[in-house]
């Protein structure tokens, strides 16, 4: 059924345009924190925390999800993310 992995892809690619989005309104300080994005949104905090770990996947990757190239989940993608952030020497 590749009409539900494209879907699936779109929605991944919505998801990390969108943690693109929230890490720069943050930084640019036109929100003050990922709370206010998420009461903003009407989304949980926790959500927002799941949707920017996806910016800890590698820049390929990443782009290959923005293509929809990526044929991976948003479970999967987060729970990469997630390893590269813990696994990482990277800080914030």
């Amino acid at each position: 059924a590749p009409k539900v992995s494209r879907n699936r892809s779109e929605r991944l690619a919505r998801q990390l345009a969108l943690a693109h989005w929230i890490e720069r309104a943050v930084e640019d300080g036109r929100v003050a924190s990922y709370g206010e994005v998420a009461r903003a949104l009407g989304l949980t905090e926790s959500r927002i925390t799941q949707v920017t770990a996806l910016l800890g996947l590698p820049p390929g990757l990443q782009e290959s999800l923005l293509l929809g190239e990526g044929g991976v989940g948003i479970r999967e993608a987060i729970r990469a993310a997630r390893q590269v952030e813990w696994g990482g020497s990277h800080g914030n």
